[in-house]
């Protein structure tokens, strides 16, 4: 049996299914929807900092478009705890199922790229550990504890994801 394929004008074949269907125009996304590639310099610096201290970002794990613009401004939102998300939130990227143990020295990773990247300010989130009786709370305070020892004037905005956390996390 052949299956022939029908060309829209000379060169693009569609797909069989397809073929019944009108055309339809290819609209372009308007200039200030679009964002640039990553490129070189400033960008190269952050992800290979990143990835020689296995740390994880926002910008990496929930696929931000932005991550070129920002990470050319050593601009990056540090997250926490893993790569692993013990929820399943429909909106989110992040990859979900059980976590693997936390890193006790990524308070140190997180400190020691902070300062590598001379930012006079962080946002450090996280996955949620569902799993962990704190929720993760110890391993934020010192990260902080970390942050501020490394970095005295860095200022850091945190973003806790603590919904419904056990009461002995916020004790």
């Amino acid at each position: 049996m052949v299956t022939m394929i029908d060309k829209l004008g000379k060169a693009r074949p569609r797909h069989p299914e397809k073929q019944k269907n009108p055309d339809s125009e290819i609209l372009r996304k308007p200039d200030w929807l679009r964002v640039r590639a990553p490129g070189l310099g400033e960008y190269q610096n952050t992800a290979k900092l990143v990835k020689n201290l296995g740390l994880h970002t926002v910008c990496e794990e929930a696929a931000c478009p932005n991550i070129g613009e920002c990470w050319s401004k050593k601009h990056a939102t540090m997250m926490i705890l893993g790569d692993t998300c013990t929820r399943a939130c429909a909106f989110c990227n992040v990859k979900t199922g059980k976590p693997g143990p936390i890193d006790i020295d990524e308070p140190k990773k997180v400190a020691e790229a902070v300062a590598q990247m001379g930012l006079s300010h962080i946002v450090i989130t996280s996955v949620d550990r569902d799993d962990l009786d704190d929720g993760g709370a110890l391993h934020f305070a010192n990260t902080i504890q970390e942050i501020r020892k490394a970095t005295p004037h860095t200022t850091i905005e945190v973003l806790t994801l603590f919904i419904n956390p056990p009461r002995r996390a916020l004790l």
